[in-house]
C-alpha cells in the first residue's frame, strides 16, 4: 500500500489502539501483515490493537477489531469505548450510539472522556479448579491471588494460556485481588501475548466471577482497578445469568498522524 494511512491513537485505561476511519473502505481489512506492522511498538505506530470504523446499515458504524498480532479478534471492551470516543470526535455521533461489533450490537453513551458501554449478556460460567471461566465477548480465565502487585503476570498468564486446555483457542488470563474499594485486576491477553495495562472484557469477567464467589445478587456496580486506571462494571445477576452489563471508564485521544 503506497498511499498514506490517516490514523488516530486512543487509549482506554492504558489499553492503546490505532483507529482508522474506513468508511471509504480504502484500508484492506484482509491485510493482516500491515495491521501487525502498524501495531509494532518499534517499527510501527505501536498499539495493543487496531480498529477500523466502517459504514454499516442500521447502525451508526461497525467496529472491526484486530489484535496486535494482525488477526481479527473477538470483542474488546476498552477498544469499544475508544471507538465510541473516536466516532464522537469524527462528528458521527453525539452523546449516544448504537454500533455493530463482532459479538453483535452495542449501545453506549459518552460524557467528556467517560464512556459507558453496553456489553453482551452472559449465561454460562464454568470452573477450572479454583478459577472461573466465562465469555464476555472474549474468553476469560479468572483466578484469585494474594499479593498481585508482585506476581509475574507474564509468566503465570503465559503458562495457563498455553496449557493443554487452552493452547489451541487461546484464553485471556486474569488475576484478581480484593481491595478496600473494589478489586485489582491484571491481565495476560491472548493476541497481544503479554500483559496489558487494562482489559475491558477481562475486568467485566472478573467482576462477574467475584459476584459469584461472594454471592452478590441483583443489581451490582463493582469498581475494578487496573494498571492503567479505574473501570466500573455494572450488571444484574440472577444465578449464572448476567444482564444489563455495562463497562464504564475513560477513553482518551492521544495523537493522530499519517503513515
Amino acid at each position: 500500500m503506497d498511499a498514506k494511512i490517516k490514523f488516530s491513537k486512543y487509549q482506554g485505561a492504558g489499553n492503546d489502539f490505532i483507529l482508522v476511519d474506513n468508511r471509504n473502505a480504502a484500508f484492506n481489512r484482509e491485510n493482516t501483515t500491515l495491521v501487525n506492522q502498524l501495531c509494532d511498538r518499534r517499527f510501527g505506530i505501536g498499539a495493543d490493537g487496531l480498529m477500523l470504523l466502517q459504514y454499516t446499515e442500521n447502525f451508526d458504524f461497525e467496529m472491526v477489531y484486530y489484535n496486535a498480532d494482525g488477526n481479527e479478534g473477538t470483542m474488546c471492551g476498552n477498544g469499544g469505548r475508544c471507538i465510541v470516543a473516536f466516532a464522537r470526535d469524527l462528528g458521527i455521533i453525539d452523546k449516544e450510539t448504537a454500533f455493530l461489533a463482532v459479538d453483535g450490537p452495542h449501545h453506549a453513551s459518552i460524557e467528556g472522556d467517560q464512556v459507558n458501554l453496553g456489553m453482551i449478556d452472559v449465561h454460562e460460567v464454568t470452573r477450572d479448579g479454583e478459577a472461573y471461566v466465562l465469555n464476555t465477548g472474549s474468553p476469560h480465565f479468572i483466578k484469585q491471588v494474594d499479593n498481585l502487585q508482585e506476581l509475574n503476570v507474564y509468566e503465570a498468564g503465559y503458562s495457563i494460556r498455553n496449557n493443554d486446555t487452552y493452547k489451541q483457542e487461546g484464553i485471556n488470563v486474569n488475576f484478581i485481588e480484593k481491595e478496600a474499594n473494589g478489586y485489582f485486576v491484571r491481565t495476560f491477553e491472548r493476541g497481544v501475548e503479554d500483559e496489558t495495562l487494562a482489559c475491558g472484557t477481562g475486568a467485566t469477567a472478573a467482576a462477574m466471577a467475584m459476584a459469584i464467589a461472594e454471592n452478590k445478587t441483583g443489581q451490582q456496580e463493582i469498581p475494578i482497578r487496573v494498571l492503567g486506571g479505574q473501570l466500573y462494571i455494572a450488571f444484574y445477576r440472577d444465578n449464572n445469568n448476567f444482564t444489563n452489563v455495562r463497562l464504564k471508564g475513560p477513553a482518551n485521544f492521544v495523537f493522530d498522524g499519517k503513515i
